[in-house]
């Protein structure tokens, strides 16, 4: 990796570090502190998020039809999303066991714990863990697979790729052979 990549790289870990840290500057204003990765509120804050709870019969009653009638499709992405998490789950305890690679914490990328907000109906809690679990799941998997690629490819493609995983940018260079030969192993030893 040549030097400008390398020191935009380290730039964009540093903006990394100062919008976590603006992050939690926001959260801190919304007063919850965390005890055993449990978000927790002050009883005032609590009973102010309680009164702010829509009820079911109003909750349906402004809900647009569009969205009823579109919900089982949006749910019926749960069977593959289990089955994707079932399958890389198992794929890298078998496969990462096998060639060294350290394996995915499923909890540091599937995080399900907004349908604890009191301000959430039954049905936003629902969708809210659906979502966390949805994201969660193909997060999960993009870094597994990131893993896997940096195990036996870590070249660049020819042509740009929108969005690429956090590994990708330190890749060989498309067309890099001497690279290829020479690095591979190195990449293979550091995949953390």
């Amino acid at each position: 990796m040549n030097e400008q990549i390398a020191a935009i790289l380290a730039r964009i870990r540093d903006l990394e570090d100062e919008l976590g840290k603006e992050v939690d500057k926001e959260r801190k204003l919304y007063g919850p502190t965390l005890k055993k990765n449990v978000a927790e509120f002050q009883q005032d804050v609590l009973a102010r998020h309680r009164r702010l709870r829509m009820g079911l019969l109003q909750f349906f009653k402004e809900t647009p039809a569009l969205n009823l009638l579109t919900s089982p499709v949006i749910y019926s992405l749960l069977a593959p999303l289990a089955l994707l998490d079932i399958w890389v789950t198992v794929y890298q305890h078998i496969c990462f066991r096998a060639y060294g690679i350290p394996r995915v914490t499923r909890s540091e990328y599937v995080v399900i714990d907004r349908h604890h907000l009191s301000y959430l109906n039954l049905i936003e809690a629902i969708n809210c863990a659906f979502c966390g679990y949805a994201n969660g799941v193909i997060s999960y998997a993009r870094e597994i697979a990131g893993r896997t690629e940096q195990h036996w490819c870590p070249i660049k493609h020819a042509l740009r790729i929108r969005d690429p995983h956090a590994r990708y940018l330190k890749f060989l260079e498309y067309g890099d052979a001497e690279g290829y030969r020479s690095k591979l192993e190195e990449f293979r030893k550091n995949v953390d």
